[in-house]
């Protein structure tokens, strides 16, 4: 539980702007920030280097679709990357999801979990190109142009549906952008809408992990949460990724509550209207918990409690008296 205040006094500080330092406590404005600030200045540097376009860069034999965001937490990789893989698959390529599984892979079992019914392979390691060239090894590969022309697309959708394991068509990097490594043929840039740049402070000062003009790279930028922030919000941060010199097409996206399930049950499925007049308490350690709360309170119950935990946070296993469910959810 210390590790866990830490952690979340540490995310407080990396969102406080300049002008709120005042109101800190002494001893926050004194140490703490000073040497969040120093520790900035040093990671900077191997931070840059990590994503600089000089560095030696390996290419796949399929193409390679890129998720990744400037800021950390709360920005809709994950759900993006769920989101590619299913539309790959419903076209007939079959996806590699290529992920280092951060904390203890939480990110990684809950795609395993939503996407066990497609052909989508998922390999994790901090060496993507080393783990790639496995998997590619593996399953084999196809170039998506070449196999699926159009006279063959309704047989190849047949092939996926029956369940006959496909070669790999192409590849979705996730968290991808600062992993420079491995070329890629399309960079999705993520944009929390909500608290796009944080404090504009590099980690751990700050949330951001690049310059705002690292967005010349994107491809394509999404704006995610944009339901939840308004019509000014979504403008300014139009006008910054267009001031950055970044000249690709902005695109909206929000989350949308599909079911419910008991978490010890994940396979049965629960209506939304289960909640309805029910006292819910939500547990989250994600992000962004603010969008988490807002979507529940839209559903129905008639009182809401909140338990926030810190991005990635692990449970421990533990016997309640009380149902416990977690929600899925389908990007738009």
């Amino acid at each position: 539980m210390a590790t866990e205040k830490v952690r979340q006094l540490l995310s407080r500080l990396a969102a406080t702007p300049d002008a709120a330092v005042p109101d800190l406590p002494l001893l926050h404005r004194a140490l703490l920030l000073p040497l969040l600030s120093a520790a900035s200045a040093l990671l900077r540097l191997p931070l840059l280097i990590l994503s600089s376009p000089l560095r030696p860069r390996r290419t796949l034999p399929v193409p390679v679709v890129s998720v990744g965001n400037l800021t950390w937490g709360g920005n809709g990789k994950t759900p993006m990357v769920d989101f590619l893989a299913r539309r790959f698959h419903d076209t007939g390529i079959s996806p590699l999801i290529l992920t280092r599984g951060y904390a203890g892979g939480d990110e990684s079992k809950m795609l395993r979990r939503r996407l066990a019914d497609t052909t989508t392979k998922i390999g994790i390691g901090a060496n993507r190109a080393a783990v790639a060239s496995l998997m590619l090894q593996k399953y084999g590969c196809v170039n998506p142009s070449d196999a699926f022309p159009r006279e063959k697309l309704s047989s190849t959708l047949n092939r996926v549906v029956s369940g006959t394991s496909a070669k790999i068509g192409v590849a979705i990097l996730d968290d991808g952008m600062q992993h420079r490594s491995l070329l890629r043929d399309v960079e999705i840039v993520m944009v929390n809408g909500l608290t796009p740049w944080g404090n504009s402070h590099f980690v751990p000062r700050g949330p951001m992990r690049e310059p705002l003009s690292a967005l010349t790279r994107a491809d394509i930028v999404v704006i995610h949460h944009a339901d939840l922030a308004s019509e000014v919000q979504l403008e300014n941060i139009e006008c910054t990724v267009q001031d950055s010199g970044a000249t690709c097409p902005v695109f909206f996206s929000k989350l949308a509550p599909s079911h419910i399930f008991e978490v010890n049950q994940p396979l049965q499925r629960l209506p939304l209207k289960v909640l309805d007049g029910m006292i819910v308490l939500c547990v989250s350690a994600i992000g962004c918990p603010d969008a988490f709360i807002n979507t529940v309170t839209e559903i129905g119950p008639i009182k809401i409690d909140r338990l926030d935990f810190s991005d990635h946070h692990f449970f421990c296993d533990h016997v309640s008296g009380s149902p416990l469910f977690s929600f899925s959810f389908h990007g738009r």
